[in-house]
């Protein structure tokens, strides 16, 4: 009996990294290829133009916010558990079929079928994790679960180096071999978890019976999500633009080859992250303890941040004020990113916590496809360190609404 009490209590932090790794391979699978444009163009010709570069992108942002809201609402209603092995599994085929392209169409729909199955793995793991942390570590567990997402995104950043050392198909095709794995490793180790014990055992629930519009229609008459809505699709402005075009925007500004700036953009990004994610998340829960605006204010620092590092960023010259900036805006997305969930959680029911990030998810995608396409056009232009710049009054504009409008009255909404 006391070693099940003793697993009961260590579970939830067995469960964080578990989806560690899936957040990993999540944005490593997606950001490889933001950085193997050069190796990929020599057989594929149509990627030499930046433009058809940023379609490849964007296309995965536009599948990917589609789905989002549905992701979300199916989470709500089903195994998150089967959900997540799902989605991990689809993604990791077709990061392996991608290895076996010999035409832009090819990788073009592939890349599409990538935001599908990707889009299905956000809003499960995340409520996933916010129904084991009903407590203090809210944030904190939230946070270190998304430097999951900031590690696989620095090592995405070195896919230009493998595809060098061996090539752009054998990149793709292995670490396809290494997702599918993981997903029969999740399919034994996972387990569900809501707060309704009689669904708990069964692990086949439909834990809210009303039709999704109805879901979507109670979220959308909270004038706070509103609020939430608009940080978070600001925020994911630049959050998309670092991940898909800083590298290039490293390599053209800094006179260095793609093979060096892209992992000199992600590591630098990533790590930082990672460091803000811990500072966010223990600060946010100590915060809230004393004041339930606490979670709101740690985010608030971090959006604070970001505004002086995107227009360092963009208008800055030479290393240090390249990766200056970039760790200053580091540590800012990662304190404002942990706590996303954690704010969502004090304004949105459990019930439809999953729905509500999907639609954020949706929102913040569409904002980064847009971005992306239009940083394609201004990079063919010689204007893409302006585009980065231009970002930091959008976030200012979102640091006043978060500040002034959001006030919650309770940490966790039941």
């Amino acid at each position: 009996m006391k070693t099940d009490t003793k697993f009961s209590r260590i579970y939830p932090w067995i469960v964080v990294f578990l989806l560690w790794v899936v957040a990993l391979l999540n944005y490593m699978d997606r950001q490889m290829l933001s950085t193997m444009r050069e190796s990929m163009q020599i057989d594929i010709s149509e990627l030499e133009s930046a433009v058809n570069f940023g379609r490849l992108m964007a296309i995965f942002l536009w599948i990917y916010g589609c789905i989002s809201p549905f992701a979300g609402a199916i989470a709500d209603r089903v195994s998150r558990k089967w959900l997540i092995v799902g989605s991990l599994g689809v993604w990791s085929t077709v990061t392996l079929l991608m290895g076996h392209c010999t035409t832009f169409n090819q990788i073009y729909w592939l890349r599409a079928l990538m935001g599908v199955s990707e889009a299905l793995y956000i809003p499960a793991g995340l409520s996933l994790i916010a129904d084991y942390f009903t407590g203090s570590a809210r944030s904190l567990a939230i946070g270190i679960h998304m430097t999951g997402l900031y590690l696989g995104q620095a090592i995405g950043g070195f896919g230009a180096r493998l595809a060098e050392a061996f090539s752009w198909q054998q990149t793709f095709h292995w670490f396809g071999i290494i997702g599918i794995a993981y997903a029969a490793v999740l399919v034994i180790a996972l387990k569900e978890k809501r707060s309704d014990p009689a669904a708990d055992a069964a692990e086949k629930i439909s834990v809210k019976k009303e039709p999704i519009w109805k879901s979507f229609a109670l979220i959308f008459s909270n004038i706070a999500f509103w609020v939430i809505l608009f940080f978070f699709a600001s925020s994911s402005l630049p959050g998309w633009a670092t991940k898909n075009w800083l590298p290039t925007l490293f390599s053209d500004s800094l006179g260095i080859p793609m093979a060096k700036a892209g992992p000199i953009s992600t590591i630098t990004i990533a790590a930082s992250s990672f460091i803000g994610v811990l500072l966010g998340g223990s600060l946010s829960d100590r915060w809230v303890k004393k004041n339930l605006k606490g979670r709101i204010y740690t985010s608030a620092i971090g959006l604070a941040l970001m505004i002086p590092a995107l227009v360092l960023i963009g208008l800055g010259h030479g290393m240090a004020a390249a990766v200056g900036a970039g760790v200053c805006f580091g540590v800012g997305y990662g304190m404002f990113d942990t706590n996303n969930m954690p704010i969502l959680c004090q304004f949105v029911s459990a019930k439809n916590r999953a729905t509500a990030y999907g639609l954020m998810n949706m929102v913040g995608v569409f904002a980064g496809a847009i971005i992306t396409k239009v940083l394609g056009k201004w990079a063919d232009q010689g204007n893409l360190g302006l585009g980065f710049a231009l970002m930091a009054g959008v976030i200012t504009v979102a640091l006043a609404l978060q500040i002034f409008v959001l006030k919650p009255t309770t940490d966790n909404q039941e």
